[in-house]
């Protein structure tokens, strides 16, 4: 049995992902915010955390931790000119400096943990540039080069690895596919002719926690039905 901390735990991917780790007898913390979670029976151990604060509190986390996900995200797809400079401010904060964050406080138990590894998520948009995508872009830019470079510094004893998908069918993404003509008209856009759904991912995250990746750290793992790669 391993011990994972998964920062957004109580919907989307980070919830799917949380099951996956439960029905592997693993233990398992997650966080929420806005989404209490009332599932007192699904084995999973949940508190409240506000990513944005100053110092985190995690003293309910065990001294060895096996490994860490961070989930927070947000998909403001505006045009450039309609966005404020603050707006990316807040954004950075939310999916970078809330990342820097929890790693920095919990490397003590990382360290402590068997080979520790950390799943942070990118999107496809960093590598393929889309309308209106600069505010997700340029935050999940900052997380690939932030993958690549803790990946050196913490080698041999911890992983870090990133997860960049396509459109996935999650709460967050609900605006865009809230009915059956826009989730059509975005699974014809990939080459698998579907869009992703929260299994496909968590399925990833599940692989980049586990020793079957043992030998895997720094990379950006695409997610994405084949739209990052395929023209067809």
């Amino acid at each position: 049995m391993k011990t994972f901390l998964i920062i957004g735990a109580s919907s989307g991917i980070g919830k799917k992902l949380a099951h996956l780790g439960i029905d592997a007898g693993h233990e398992i913390f997650g966080t929420y915010y806005k989404n209490p979670e009332a599932e007192a029976s699904s084995g999973i151990d949940y508190h409240y955390l506000n990513v944005l604060d100053e110092e985190p509190d995690f003293d309910y986390l065990p001294d060895n931790l096996d490994g860490l996900v961070y989930c927070p995200g947000s998909l403001n797809l505006k045009p450039f000119h309609r966005l404020k400079p603050g707006q990316f401010t807040e954004d950075f904060n939310l999916q970078v400096v809330g990342a820097i964050k929890a790693i920095q406080a919990l490397l003590p138990r990382l360290k402590n943990g068997y080979g520790g590894s950390v799943v942070l998520f990118s999107t496809v948009a960093v590598q393929m540039g889309f309308n209106f995508h600069t505010q997700i872009a340029a935050s999940k830019g900052a997380i690939e080069g932030l993958t690549r470079s803790l990946a050196a510094e913490l080698a041999p004893k911890i992983r870090v690895n990133c997860i960049a998908p396509s459109l996935t069918n999650t709460p967050l993404a609900s605006r865009l596919l809230g009915n059956d003509e826009k989730i059509e008209a975005n699974a014809n856009r990939h080459p698998l002719k579907r869009i992703g759904e929260a299994d496909d991912i968590a399925a990833a995250a599940e692989f980049l926690l586990s020793g079957k990746s043992s030998w895997i750290t720094g990379q950006v793992l695409h997610v994405d039905g084949g739209m990052s790669s395929l023209k067809v």
